[in-house]
């Protein structure tokens, strides 16, 4: 899907000049960042332009960037402009802003997905940018209606395929759609046990089937030859294993790209006949971590490389001209940048590639393939390049039974130990990564080091990492792992033993309530955003389409279906008791995944005790906050929370016009049942 000392206040430099800022705690010796605080508003703000795409024939670049309202919305310009000035801004979405968004193969339509204030019953809209009053098309109408599992075909320019759980709330058939007319007909049937789909690129016949086995959890790669034949199980992988289709190779249907872990520790990259399952090549592999994607001409499928993430993007080049590409494009940026491509033409002769890195904004190029030279588009977010940001580390942090974890650090000091936040990413089944992270750079300003942990369970690392995490919730390895990784940056000399503060959403948001009740001790406070406190209640109340993922959850976590018992042993919503420190909690209203029970139930259970809490709910949020007025408004909450209990230092809080906070706590008539 993070007992109060006091502290004497400092006015800094930057206070001196506005009373808008305050600062709190020791001074820093050697601050990574920039001696001023860095503002809220730049950090958690829209940025300016991002998430730039070029139309198929390269005439057009499209873009998000903030409406006049400050709305994120896409905008289109000729690609040969400059700069922006003749961009037309084509949707006009006035709430939550427009995220996802992709060029239909037309080249003229552009594709966006939307849902309603956070309910993540995402529709897909087209619309044409070359309209005069261009005007938004639902192409997957209906009420409680999700759209995903979108494919495009250059072949077939003027038809998709996406798949929508309307006839069945519970799973997702694939629909052909004429997205100009929105002429929308049944293509592939979900016999029920279906969770995606794949298409075969010449003839864009819907051919694979990704089906999770309700009864073992084995997860099973169905195939057919054609619309017209018989599906076909190609490759069982049982719980514990690790796989996937990636794509049909162009060899008129005799084999495909795969992933496995059968046999080996991580996935490696495969060739495999499709109709026997047989391993025909070992393509690639790594050690240390998973198979992290793969790139492929666009025409031929022929592989072209492979990449690693551990603890930063490795490749292994197949085709030595896409090297020369890297080679080229990695002279031509900053030192110590990140390259990855952003978008292609069809003809893939114009890229758009983005430089980032862990101490400032990304930056967007053009890249000309043939001429091997590039040309600057825009930086994701210009005022950031006002400000110095802190280096992001990564480390290995050994755990008490010699597991190996990749962490990422970021300090606020290299010479004296500050307050620490643990934060927590959600999942639990995904990973932290290198790169800018404008929460552990916010932290870092303020006087806290950040520390972010792929604790067991975490994807990306093998089988084995992955299924440690079974059944580890809350009182096992799971939190024992974080529990590690402060004492590791304690006994390293970067953490306060005094100010510890554990912070994160979703899984993060369930580890903060587990960290206070379980090892009380350890942490001065906490942030829980969108996390479960009663296990039990969170899988009652899943969306119907995550049934087929429920058994499977259940293996992951444990079986709190049966074992109430279980359940009441690693749901902190039963421990609360055992609280010593303040809690702080943000919650979206409408979040179909954590509903807001789950943070009712535990901060009126605190509340009732006099357990210090204090809780924030959006109305118009779901399992995050998407809105920047709310963003930004529940950071200046928490920043002044932390500022409280750790003794950074902090802007000055204001209420943030437009945002929607409600106070349950303060009045129990804003709580749903």
């Amino acid at each position: 899907m993070n007992n109060n000392k006091n502290n004497n206040c400092l006015v800094s430099g930057v206070a001196a000049a506005s009373s808008s800022f305050k600062s709190a705690g020791t001074e820093l010796l050697a601050r990574t960042t920039s001696e001023e605080i860095i503002p809220r508003e730049i950090l958690f703000g829209n940025p300016t332009n991002t998430s730039p795409n070029l139309s198929p024939d390269g005439k057009y670049l499209a873009y998000l960037a903030p409406s006049t309202e400050g709305v994120l919305n896409i905008f289109v310009r000729e690609t040969s402009d400059e700069n922006n000035d003749k961009a037309r801004m084509i949707t006009s979405d006035t709430s939550r802003g427009i995220r996802q968004y992709q060029w239909a193969k037309d080249g003229v339509n552009i594709l966006f997905l939307q849902d309603f204030e956070g309910d993540e019953n995402f529709h897909l809209w087209a619309i044409d940018t070359t309209a005069d009053d261009p005007k938004a098309k639902d192409l997957t109408p209906g009420e409680n209606v999700k759209a995903s599992n979108l494919i495009t075909n250059k072949r077939f320019p003027d038809e998709i395929l996406v798949a929508t759980n309307e006839r069945d709330s519970s799973c997702f058939d694939m629909y052909r759609v004429q997205y100009k007319t929105g002429e929308k007909v049944l293509d592939t049937k979900n016999p029920g046990d279906v969770l995606g789909w794949g298409s075969e690129d010449t003839s864009f016949q819907v051919r694979e089937a990704l089906v999770k086995n309700q009864e073992d959890s084995s997860q099973i790669v169905r195939v057919r030859d054609d619309e017209d034949s018989e599906w076909r199980d190609l490759i069982t992988f049982p719980y514990g294993e690790n796989g996937a289709l990636v794509e049909f190779c162009g060899d008129n249907g005799k084999s495909c790209w795969m992933t496995s872990s059968v046999g080996r520790e991580t996935t490696a990259l495969l060739k495999v006949d499709l109709q026997t399952g047989e391993t025909l090549e070992t393509i690639s592999s790594n050690d240390k971590c998973d198979v992290g994607g793969i790139v492929l001409d666009e025409d031929t499928k022929e592989l072209r490389g492979v990449f690693y993430n551990y603890a930063r993007t490795e490749r292994v080049f197949i085709d030595s001209k896409l090297e020369k590409d890297y080679e080229v494009l990695q002279s031509l940026g900053s030192e110590n940048c990140d390259i990855s491509t952003v978008s292609k033409t069809s003809d893939e002769k114009t890229w758009v590639v983005a430089y980032s890195r862990s101490e400032g904004p990304t930056e967007f190029v053009l890249y000309d393939q043939v001429a091997k030279t590039t040309k600057p588009l825009f930086v994701s977010k210009p005022e950031l390049l006002d400000y110095k940001f802190a280096p992001m580390e990564d480390v290995v942090i050994t755990a008490r039974d010699g597991l190996e974890m990749v962490a990422y650090l970021t300090r606020a000091d290299t010479e004296k130990k500050t307050p620490l936040i643990l934060l927590v990413h959600g999942g639990p089944w995904a990973r932290d990564s290198y790169g800018f992270n404008q929460q552990a750079q916010w932290f870092a300003n303020r006087g806290y080091a950040t520390l972010q942990v792929n604790y067991r369970g975490s994807t990306g690392y093998g089988k084995s990492f992955l299924h440690k995490g079974d059944g580890q919730w809350g009182v096992g390895t799971m939190q024992d792992d974080l529990t590690d990784s402060v004492k590791w940056a304690i006994d390293e000399g970067i953490a306060d033993a005094d100010n510890i503060c554990i912070y994160g959403g979703s899984y993060g948001g369930y580890a903060t309530l587990a960290g206070l009740t379980f090892t009380p001790d350890l942490y001065k406070c906490g942030v829980d955003i969108v996390g479960p406190s009663n296990i039990k209640t969170l899988l009652d109340s899943i969306p119907s389409y995550w049934g087929p993922l429920r058994n499977d959850m259940l293996k992951k976590i444990g079986d709190v279906d049966a074992d109430e018992e279980f359940n009441r042993k690693i749901s902190p919503l039963y421990h609360i008791d055992k609280i010593k420190s303040a809690l702080l909690i943000g919650q979206g209203a409408n979040d179909p995944r954590v509903k807001q029970a789950e943070a009712d139930q535990i901060a009126f259970a605190m509340q009732k005790k006099g357990i210090p809490v204090e809780y924030v709910l959006y109305p118009d949020e779901g399992h995050g906050f998407a809105r920047p007025d709310n963003r930004i408004d529940f950071n200046g909450r928490a920043e002044k929370f932390l500022a409280e209990h750790l003794g950074g230092r902090a802007e000055e809080f204001v209420e943030v016009k437009g945002a929607t906070a409600m106070f349950p706590l303060l009045d129990e008539k804003t709580v749903e049942a």
